[in-house]
């Protein structure tokens, strides 16, 4: 798998309610249902891979993040997944609203726009980077909300997320280790994980 989906596996616990949104071709819903005896679905907006994913089995449907969350009742899930995701959906903060509303905790991956690399390509050049995360000229990409992981954590300020748990890693599978310092995460994360809840009556949203 993937080096996100395998850090999201280890977030959820047997047995869980688990909607990954963006599934893909299903690999995360697979592991978790034979891995952790998971109640795994999936949406997924490309027909193509929605498609594969029913032919293997797996309860995976066809629909858009942006608009179809809405359908589902409160509290319906245990963890609600968005993997690799969050900068490709036109309504970043309503999505992450839908997520916490149908599940008691969130988990998000996203590909960090404030890693060295993207700001010195940028500077440099003077023109949008390509890196091994941001593998597609501008004109073709389907991201159209890069953030960095300090403005991740400033919008679960805003909405009044905790962040339970959090990380960075590079794409070849090393976590990074600057867990204490959002700054250095900023700088040398290429991708960043969030585990998020809902901030309860009285508590103070951000870092958990």
């Amino acid at each position: 798998m993937r080096l996100d989906l395998r850090l999201i596996a280890e977030m959820i616990p047997a047995g869980a309610r688990v909607l990954d949104i963006g599934c893909g071709d299903g690999t995360l819903i697979e592991h978790l249902t034979r891995e952790k005896g998971a109640d795994a679905r999936g949406i997924e907006i490309d027909m193509a891979l929605a498609t594969r994913a029913v032919a293997a089995g797996l309860a995976v449907i066809h629909g858009d993040a942006d608009t179809d969350l809405a359908f589902y009742p409160d509290g319906a899930f245990d963890y609600v997944v968005l993997s690799r995701t969050l900068q490709a959906v036109e309504r970043p903060r309503e999505v992450l609203r839908q997520m916490l509303r149908i599940g008691r905790h969130a988990i998000v991956s996203f590909p960090n726009f404030g890693h060295w690399q993207v700001r010195w390509r940028l500077l440099v050049g003077g023109r949008m980077p390509e890196t091994e995360t941001w593998d597609r000229p501008w004109y073709e990409t389907p991201n159209i909300h890069p953030c960095t992981i300090r403005d991740f954590f400033a919008l679960c300020r805003l909405d009044g997320y905790v962040v339970e748990r959090w990380l960075a890693a590079d794409e070849r599978g090393l976590k990074a280790p600057w867990t204490r310092s959002v700054w250095l995460a900023n700088l040398f994360g290429e991708q960043a994980l969030f585990l998020l809840r809902q901030a309860r009556p009285g508590e103070a949203p951000g870092p958990g």
